[in-house]
């Protein structure tokens, strides 16, 4: 394993950085609250071909790999963008792979899922992931559920598509109050709008693939966001004075910063290193990709926790900027439900030991 970026792969970062730090200001990310979505960007980072860079290219997309996925991630975690890349690229290689999938092993092609695939492949339609298994015809809290026309979801075992009439960019409907002004939305299933993709064991497998590797990427979307708020913490300590001298300069704000910038590289290591084993289809990807999600929520919200302590009172003010990523590094990783449940599956996954029962939905629901 080498994690050294390639020139190709170091040349995206910087062009995506410098991207992102243009295109999606604090102040840009502030206008698109309360929703979380911005229509323009979303546009900007479809002709970019982010969405698609991991689709194969005989399917329309970029031919890429998880770990470029992954410095996108990054890149857009850093600057706290509001748009569902992660979401919609998970979902375009799903669906994409379904539908290849279904033609070659059948002979025939459904031609409405394959205009649909087209169509989401091409930044025509924005596609989305359901993170939990549906209840009866709902499914519930789907990440850029408001906002996306086409939701993949599993139910029972069928993993379907399903066409949200009358949602999108331009008319968002449903979307579900949250602090972290995410895009989320009960989405239900009608059955005239519903298509299915794949039935029994290979459709549970597609699916947990898929969230494994919307994990991975959420871990690199979180190492950025931590990165970011502790360049805040670093810059603001620097200037900020008590007691007439920097706070800067105090031993217990230089020690918490040292040990955040630590667990940050941990993060980014195991972010990609997750990225790596799905690219290489390693028989331990999904279990690194949990790994990678669960250290990188945590460490996030640590290091944006204690920087915003370290700017008092003002830390909590909507003038400053650290709340814009304490408040998305707390709601990116409770999308997916409770840690401690998805722990303990994490812990059932590794070493066999029996899962604790949990009061909410989580990532455990999702491993079977």
């Amino acid at each position: 394993m080498d994690l050294d970026f390639t020139d190709d792969q170091t040349a995206l970062r910087d062009t995506l950085r410098t991207f992102f730090e243009k295109e999606s200001s604090t102040a840009a990310v502030r206008a698109a609250e309360p929703l979380g979505f911005d229509a323009a960007l979303w546009r900007k980072v479809v002709d970019l071909g982010l969405a698609a860079i991991a689709v194969p290219e005989h399917l329309g997309g970029g031919g890429a790999g998880f770990v470029e996925l992954a410095i996108a991630a990054e890149c857009l975690g850093r600057s706290v963008a509001p748009v569902p890349l992660i979401e919609a690229a998970v979902a375009n290689d799903l669906i994409a792979s379904l539908s290849d999938a279904g033609s070659s092993s059948s002979g025939e092609r459904d031609a409405r899922l394959e205009s649909l695939t087209a169509r989401a492949v091409a930044g025509e339609l924005l596609a989305t992931l359901a993170l939990r298994p549906a209840t009866g015809d709902l499914a519930r809290l789907v990440p850029a559920g408001a906002v996306a026309d086409l939701v993949a979801v599993l139910r029972g075992d069928e993993l379907l598509l399903l066409r949200q009439p009358d949602r999108g960019p331009a008319a968002p409907g449903g979307a579900v109050h949250n602090l972290g002004a995410l895009p989320l939305a009960d989405c239900p299933i009608d059955t005239e709008h519903t298509l299915v993709l794949a039935r029994g064991p290979a459709a549970v497998r597609a699916y947990r693939r898929a969230l494994s590797r919307w994990e991975l990427l959420t871990g690199a979307a979180l190492f950025g966001l931590g990165s970011k708020a502790l360049d805040i913490g670093v810059d603001y300590v620097m200037q900020r004075k008590a007691f007439g001298v920097l706070i800067g300069t105090f031993q217990t704000i230089q020690h918490r910063l040292a040990d955040n910038a630590i667990a940050l590289d941990g993060a980014r290591l195991l972010a990609y290193e997750a990225a790596w084993a799905q690219d290489e289809n390693l028989p331990t990807a999904d279990t690194s990709a949990t790994m990678a999600f669960l250290f990188a929520a945590e460490t996030a919200f640590k290091t944006a926790s204690e920087v915003l302590h370290f700017h008092g009172g003002y830390g909590y003010t909507l003038e400053y900027d650290i709340q814009l990523y304490f408040r998305r590094a707390k709601a990116w990783s409770l999308v997916a439900g409770d840690s401690r449940a998805a722990y303990a599956q994490l812990a059932h996954r590794v070493f066999g030991a029996a899962p604790t029962p949990a009061p909410a939905p989580a990532p455990a629901e999702r491993a079977g």
